[in-house]
């Protein structure tokens, strides 16, 4: 079978990696770090110390809806290391907690009674969301603007009211698509209720690690994945007709596929989207006690919007997702002001002693779902007939998050099969 140079080690370059591996290519990946997975990956918390802790760079979980990404961990035999949650957990400052689950009612109604149950919603706001998601699953494939459109001028078009658009839809949507509703295409949120909570009554169930991100594609789990090998600390310097230079050596394959960030491609003299990138803020918070007994929360009315219990309630992850308020906060502000959040929302955190904290600020965190960008994402083929493109920022159907990633992958996957005169289909379809 023909040889693929893959450029990048994230989510996009080794899905395309597996899946091509697994259909007999003979698959070499270059990447410029030391380690795998780009921004959903670990890494020690004190380099130098080899007994250091790992943590992720920031908390990243899936959707029972996301098919592709979850073939990939089938494909690596980790799989079974993403604890499903049934429970969305949702407070309000002074510690009031909400639980949403499904119910016995089949989809689109197996969230009925858990909407009953929400005290964070006044009746008005419930009836009014059950107004939107009725209007979302009957405009879905009827509607023609949706990519012209911001989400919040749908929400407003919907009469949907402050509290519902602050606490429901922009809590649930800013998170999945990383993205304000103010400046997402509506086609994303639209999406994401979809196949999330509409479709299918276990579309919505969230996955979690249970290890640390790195560790679910580990070079040593590659073995059953075909023949591919890693380059490690090989940044790609240039691509030619002739092959590509990485750390000052000349590499040729039959195919090569680029699954860089788009910011990245014109140093490798291809050209990028004028996309602009939103932003993700990860909190690492160790307390000397346990702070809840949660395994999550998501946290209303704050800049904080996601915890995650790492390790028995001392151990926390914050997220604050389009994270553009914090950009010029210092290190010390930002801990500051999420100790201070914490403390609202569970009153434990007030006695409690932080021992250490972290702070990653991914600047370049996904590109930024605005109307008109979608037109703008260029398919896996390239002007080139060997080359191929891989990335969340490319046109794979969803926005940009670890199954979009995948997606691509496969996408690419696929072009390269079908260049090689071996057609094959590697892409799942969506549950709905």
């Amino acid at each position: 079978m023909p040889s693929v140079i893959i450029i990048g080690g994230g989510l996009a370059g080794l899905s395309a990696a597996a899946a091509l591996g697994s259909a007999g290519y003979r698959v070499q990946v270059f990447e410029a770090r030391a380690f795998l997975g780009g921004r959903a990956t670990s890494f020690p918390l004190t380099p130098s110390n080899d007994s250091s802790e790992t943590i992720d760079n920031c908390q990243h979980v899936l959707l029972r809806c996301c098919v592709n990404l979850l073939d990939f961990y089938q494909r690596l035999g980790v799989r079974d290391r993403i604890r499903f949650h049934r429970e969305f957990y949702f407070i309000e400052p002074g510690g009031r907690v909400s639980t949403f689950h499904r119910g016995g009612l089949p989809a689109p109604l197996h969230f009925t009674g858990a909407f009953l149950g929400l005290h964070f919603l006044t009746l008005a706001d419930k009836l009014s969301i059950a107004r939107g998601l009725l209007a979302l699953r009957h405009e879905r494939t009827r509607r023609t603007d949706l990519d012209r459109i911001t989400m919040l001028d749908w929400l407003r078009e919907k009469q949907q009211t402050p509290r519902a658009i602050d606490r429901f839809w922009s809590q649930v949507l800013v998170s999945a698509i990383n993205e304000d509703v103010g400046r997402m295409a509506a086609r994303h949120g639209f999406q994401v209720f979809w196949l999330g909570f509409l479709a299918r009554s276990d579309g919505y169930e969230m996955g979690v690690p249970a290890i640390p991100l790195g560790e679910l594609y580990a070079p040593q789990l590659w073995q059953s994945a075909g023949e591919v090998s890693f380059h490690f600390r090989a940044p790609v310097e240039r691509i030619a007709d002739g092959g590509i230079v990485a750390a000052g050596q000349h590499y040729t394959a039959d195919y090569y596929v680029c699954a860089l960030p788009f910011e990245r491609l014109p140093a490798l003299g291809l050209p990028a989207p004028p996309f602009e990138h939103s932003p993700i803020t990860g909190i690492h918070l160790w307390f000397d006690r346990p702070i809840t007994g949660l395994p999550h929360a998501t946290l209303l009315d704050r800049t904080v919007q996601w915890m995650f219990n790492k390790s028995e309630g001392r151990y926390l992850q914050l997220v604050v997702s389009a994270s553009r308020t914090l950009d010029t906060r210092s290190r010390s502000e930002i801990i500051a002001l999420a100790v201070g959040e914490l403390g609202e929302f569970f009153p434990s955190a007030r006695q409690a002693t932080l021992e250490k904290a972290h702070v990653i600020k991914e600047q370049r965190a996904t590109f930024s779902a605005a109307p008109g960008t979608e037109s703008l994402r260029p398919a896996a083929q390239t002007s080139r007939p060997n080359l191929f493109l891989a990335g969340d920022w490319t046109s794979s159907g969803w926005p940009a998050t670890m199954e979009g990633a995948v997606r691509s992958g496969y996408l690419a996957a696929e072009a390269v099969a079908l260049a090689s005169g071996h057609p094959t289909r590697f892409l799942l379809p969506d549950i709905a």
